[in-house]
């Protein structure tokens, strides 16, 4: 960025709230583009979910519960602290994302973290409660070391709206039991992940972000990012997980 160049960064944006709050000032200082890459936002699932909570589908949302987790321990950059290892920074962050997305970026009340650690010092499985304002809650779990459902559900006071499966790159709907669907593209070469044609639209919102001028994306704004290391150190902190930059002043 000091180099003028425009960023777009694969999530966590960084290991803690001080190196995000970096990042974000010498985006601001240098003028330049700056977005942390949670492709799962601008999936057209994604949008539809908030184009159905903007017009009140469901009611008012009184709870968000998601889940992800795999049996990931084998894989050192998952498993090793000095590579930023853990469940909350790998995985944990899908959670927390889909939660903010549906409350709008608000700040909780209250979080309250458990899980445990594996022998590498690192949490091996999370569980995160997040109250917003007029009892509201989040429920958000997320392993390093067993398969999880993968799903989001949103509760309101007049249904539901559910992503069945792979909530990180979602293709199905499930509105009040109704089910809709978004495919993706058809991939020209083998891929190496999940639905990874849907990083395209990804590219497609940094590139709009671009040809406007903005320096932040609407869909993936640097509050966003701020809020959800703010809310993973706070988990990090009950959950007795530590890494070297977090003792960097």
């Amino acid at each position: 960025m000091k180099a003028k160049k425009n960023v777009l960064i694969e999530k966590p944006l960084a290991m803690n709230l001080r190196e995000v709050q970096e990042l974000i000032s010498a985006a601001q200082d240098n003028s330049v583009f700056l977005m942390e890459a949670v492709w799962t936002r601008f999936f057209p699932v994604s949008l539809e979910v908030k184009r159905l909570l903007g017009q009140g589908e469901v009611g008012d949302v009184q709870m968000v519960r998601v889940d992800l987790g795999a049996p990931l321990t084998h894989i050192p950059r998952l498993a090793e602290k000095e590579l930023g290892g853990g469940a909350l920074l790998d995985l944990g962050i899908y959670c927390l994302q889909f939660v903010l997305m549906v409350f709008n970026g608000e700040r909780p009340e209250s979080i309250q973290a458990t899980g445990h650690c594996i022998d590498t010092g690192v949490d091996g499985t999370a569980v995160v409660v997040l109250k917003f304002s007029g009892n509201r809650l989040a429920v958000c779990t997320c392993s390093i070391t067993m398969m999880l459902t993968c799903d989001a559900v949103i509760t309101g006071t007049k249904g539901t709206i559910k992503l069945p499966n792979h909530m990180w790159c979602p293709t199905t709907l499930e509105v009040n039991g109704k089910e809709m669907r978004f495919p993706l593209p058809e991939a020209a070469m083998p891929l190496n992940f999940t639905n990874s044609t849907g990083l395209r639209y990804e590219a497609e919102e940094v590139r709009q972000c671009l040809l406007k001028g903005l320096k932040e994306s609407p869909g993936m704004p640097w509050a966003h990012s701020s809020l959800i290391a703010n809310v993973i150190d706070e988990a990090r902190r009950q959950l007795g997980v530590t890494y070297d930059q977090d003792n960097i002043q």
